[in-house]
């Protein structure tokens, strides 16, 4: 990797231009945040239940106490041997930030598939804490399109992130919703984000983003990311 190498008053030339533009960015980020946070809303009146590991959990117990719930969605599917690396890597961040989350009126809470006996040892393997619980047969993750039926993958109609990405192969794919609970009791959806959207999560990729080498995606996106009992 070669660089210009410059004099100290050449290089503040150069990172104050650039500075510059990233102040732009940083303003235009906070309009878009508070775009976000203006989205209409959608009741959810489907009596979504999931299984936790103690028992049947519906949609308004994942709040816990609180009034906003973010739901990952772990791509697990029932009896998958595979453990996703990009859903780990961002659980990873999750994990130790989300003692952050719920002292700002938000829990977290992980969902898949997979049944919780299957969830249930992947946590262990990987010592995660969050809440993750399973949808098994229900609605939920095909409502949420991050889970397609075998025929609507045949008939073409399975479509992923928004319609931009046709799904044909995989049952399950990955996302984030995220819903809010009133005074009353109503549960409204008022997000979601898919594929990209979700380096949102993923605070590591900010630190590398500073770095001349940046993520070293040298074998291609995420070619560097391993489950982290495998580094």
């Amino acid at each position: 990797m070669r660089h210009p190498i410059v004099s100290r008053d050449e290089w503040l030339t150069a990172r104050k231009a650039l500075f510059d533009k990233e102040r732009a960015m940083t303003h235009a980020l906070d309009d878009l945040r508070a775009e976000r946070r203006r989205l209409p809303w959608v009741r959810v009146d489907k009596p979504y239940v999931f299984e936790g590991p103690d028992g049947p959990q519906t949609l308004a117990d994942l709040f816990d106490s609180r009034s906003q719930l973010a739901v990952y969605h772990f791509m697990l599917p029932p009896g998958s041997m595979h453990l996703c690396p990009g859903c780990s890597y961002t659980m990873d961040h999750a994990d130790a930030a989300r003692q952050h989350f719920e002292h700002a009126d938000l829990t977290l809470v992980a969902i898949s598939r997979a049944p919780i006996e299957e969830i249930e040892a992947v946590k262990a393997r990987m010592d995660w804490t969050f809440p993750w619980v399973s949808s098994g047969d229900s609605d939920f993750n095909y409502d949420f399109r991050v889970s397609f039926r075998q025929e609507d993958r045949d008939a073409g109609r399975a479509t992923y992130n928004y319609g931009l990405t046709s799904v044909q192969r995989a049952s399950d794919m990955f996302g984030l919703s995220v819903f809010v609970k009133d005074t009353g009791g109503d549960i409204f959806h008022s997000y979601s984000t898919y594929h990209r959207g979700t380096e949102l999560l993923m605070g590591a990729f900010n630190w590398l983003d500073l770095t001349p080498k940046g993520r070293n995606e040298t074998g291609g996106i995420m070619s560097w990311v391993k489950l982290h009992d495998q580094y």
